[in-house]
């Protein structure tokens, strides 16, 4: 395309201490009444006393709600606009992993229309977003979903993934603070890493990139391929934690701008029909994906290459490409993530109802840079449970 359209949040703060712009930012909006949504865990290690307390202590009236749990179904979603509709809460600030954020925001744009979240769907849904929503606060404590800068909402189907999106989702303010994420065990800095990193491998090869969305994609992997084994390895490491919660916020400017494409298509029913957590469907399925389409983007898997600390100055882009898949396959090995399907305990019987799920994820599939068709998809995930790289046959 010529030119490019470029969205991103109107005020973000990214760094060590970020939190401490949180009053002055909801000062700002003045709300008689308040909703912090967060998960559990966050309420029982303290982190949710770091957003109310100080509130509370300047007079706000808050509510806190943790009916959230991971990769949310949608029932949950439609429980918390139901219950934001009806507390008459004049800001939704959302504090935690992807979840929490997601159905923050959703609840902020639904809350202030009518309907059903079902009637939203991008995929059935019949209603359009139309109003701007109540002011918006979104706060990540994990290194990988971006989900502080996008305007999707992914919500749990019975068997799949669909999303609420529209540019009245984008958060009002983004508050980027490092520090919140030294609690996240290694297993979910493992997952949610590896997430980042796809976001910005996916917007580098994406249809939609743009010289813009490139620079972020490039940097994102930079600091996520010198800092994420740190990060699991030790989660104390300031440095590797500043490193990722940069890289993580960059890789969501960069997917939310230039999109993904197959590795999130293909990961969106694994979540769907085996709760796997959507990082670790991204993990799994990322190097599979990326050895299946590297022959339509040489060059770009060679970038790639470079950024992730590899040398293809002395290679063919074919050479280049071949590495970099095996680059992928490292990070994913090094940072303690079953490699396969079976890996994950999905049966061989499940592919072909993976495959059916995988082709309906047409939003995202049409930015692929090798098209990806029904043979196509299920190629790429008997090759993911079988463990061995495939390319295609046409």
């Amino acid at each position: 395309m010529s030119f490019s359209k470029l969205a991103f949040p109107p005020v973000s703060y990214i760094g060590w201490g970020a939190l401490k712009q949180l009053l002055p930012e909801v000062e700002k909006y003045k709300p008689g009444k308040v909703l912090v949504v967060t998960d559990p865990m966050l309420k029982n290690l303290g982190l949710s006393d770091r957003v109310t307390g100080p509130l509370e202590e300047h007079g706000y009236s808050v509510t806190l709600y943790t009916d959230v749990i991971p990769e949310p179904p949608l029932e949950v979603g439609e429980k918390l606009v139901s219950f934001t509709r009806e507390g008459g809460f004049e800001m939704v600030i959302g504090l935690g992993g992807g979840s929490a954020l997601d159905l923050a925001k959703l609840a902020a744009v639904l809350a202030v229309h009518d309907g059903d979240v079902a009637s939203y769907l991008n995929l059935t849904g019949t209603k359009k977003v139309k109003k701007k929503g109540l002011p918006n606060i979104l706060i990540p404590t994990t290194s990988g979903t971006g989900s502080e800068v996008t305007n999707i909402s992914v919500l749990s189907l019975d068997t799949s993934k669909d999303v609420v999106t529209h540019d009245n989702l984008i958060a009002d303010v983004a508050i980027v603070d490092p520090e919140l994420t030294i609690s996240v065990p290694p297993r979910v800095t493992a997952a949610t890493g590896v997430d980042a990193l796809t976001h910005a491998v996916e917007a580098y090869v994406s249809v939609n990139a743009s010289p813009t969305t490139d620079g972020l994609a490039l940097q994102s992997i930079r600091l996520i391929a010198r800092s994420l084994r740190k990060a699991v390895e030790n989660g104390n490491d300031k440095q590797a934690r500043i490193d990722m919660s940069e890289g993580s916020y960059m890789a969501g400017l960069a997917f939310f701008n230039a999109g993904v494409a197959g590795v999130h298509a293909l990961a969106y029913p694994l979540g769907g029909q085996f709760h796997l957590a959507h990082g670790e469907s991204n993990a799994v399925l990322l190097p599979y994906v990326m050895g299946y389409i590297r022959k339509s983007c040489p060059k770009r898997m060679a970038d790639i290459l470079n950024a992730l600390g590899g040398n293809a100055t002395y290679l063919s882009e074919e050479e280049a490409s071949y590495k970099c898949v095996e680059e992928l396959q490292r990070i994913v090995k090094d940072v303690g993530i079953p490699q396969t399907l079976a890996g994950f305990n999905v049966p061989e019987s499940a592919l072909e109802s993976l495959t059916q799920d995988g082709v309906k994820q047409k939003r995202l599939l049409e930015r692929s840079p090798l098209p990806l068709g029904e043979s196509d998809i299920r190629e790429i995930y008997r090759a993911a449970f079988l463990g061995k790289v495939a390319e295609p046959k046409r």
